[in-house]
Formats: C-alpha cells, sequence, structure tokens
C-alpha cells in the first residue's frame, strides 16, 4: 500500500508516517516509482507505535521495544532487544537523576551561602522589602 493508504487507515498523516521511517521505526520499500510501498503489517506497526508513544516513550525507546511488541495493544514479549533497551533506559534516567541530584545541592549550597551573608534584619521573602529599624 502506498502512504496515502496507510495515512488514511491509521488516522496518522503521511508526514507522521516519513518521520517514523526516519527514526526507523517503518521499513517500507521503494516501487519502481521511487514510492513507498508498505507491507498490510505496516498498519499494525503503526498502532503499535502511536500507542507507545501515548504512554510517554521517545521513539528511540521504540526502536527498542517494537520488535518484541505483539497486537495493537501492544504487549510486550520478552526478548533480548527489550531487556537491553529497557535496561538502557533506566541507565539514562540514572545518569539524569544523578545530574539533577548534583545540580540541586550546588544550587542548595549557593542559597545557602547567600542567607549566611544576609544582615540579620532580613528575613525569607524580604528580599525587596527593608524592614523597619528598632526604635
Amino acid at each position: 500500500m502506498l502512504i496515502g493508504e496507510l495515512s488514511k487507515r491509521t488516522g496518522v498523516n503521511a508526514h507522521q508516517l516519513r518521520y517514523y521511517e526516519a527514526q526507523g521505526l517503518l521499513e517500507p520499500r521503494r516501487g519502481a516509482n521511487g514510492y513507498r510501498e508498505y507491507a498490510d503489517d505496516a498498519v499494525l506497526i503503526v498502532t503499535q507505535i502511536r500507542r507507545l508513544l501515548e504512554a510517554g516513550l521517545s521513539t528511540q525507546d521504540i526502536a527498542f521495544l517494537l520488535p518484541c511488541a505483539t497486537g495493537t495493544a501492544p504487549e510486550l514479549e520478552p526478548c533480548p532487544e527489550l531487556l537491553d533497551g529497557l535496561r538502557a533506559r533506566l541507565h539514562g534516567l540514572d545518569e539524569h537523576i544523578d545530574t539533577l541530584t548534583h545540580s540541586r545541592q550546588a544550587l542548595q549550597d549557593y542559597i545557602d551561602a547567600t542567607e549566611r551573608r544576609m544582615p540579620p534584619h532580613r528575613q525569607d521573602g524580604d528580599a525587596l522589602t527593608p524592614q523597619p529599624t528598632p526604635a
């Protein structure tokens, strides 16, 4: 089937289908005329991609998961690509959490150091409003 028919059958516009192809999620053949020709299972694959995107996964994550996807839900079968991809994703999240934790601590250190240098008459939230001097 051509891209227009796949678009019509899945409700996904042709631009998105070309994006999925660029991400390695769809692999159409090229006809003699250069047009994309999709196999019948492309409808199922696009449905799986859409559902996985709705679950918040990136196209990079989906590229790892898609070989293990079955059915329209999709269900994920245990396979090496799945476990390797999930482990890599978990490792990336752990690294991101470590970076955020470090950044948070550095920001807290700046706040603490700045607060220690504040004059005693200024309190939190009073940065723009000077306190009256006692009489």
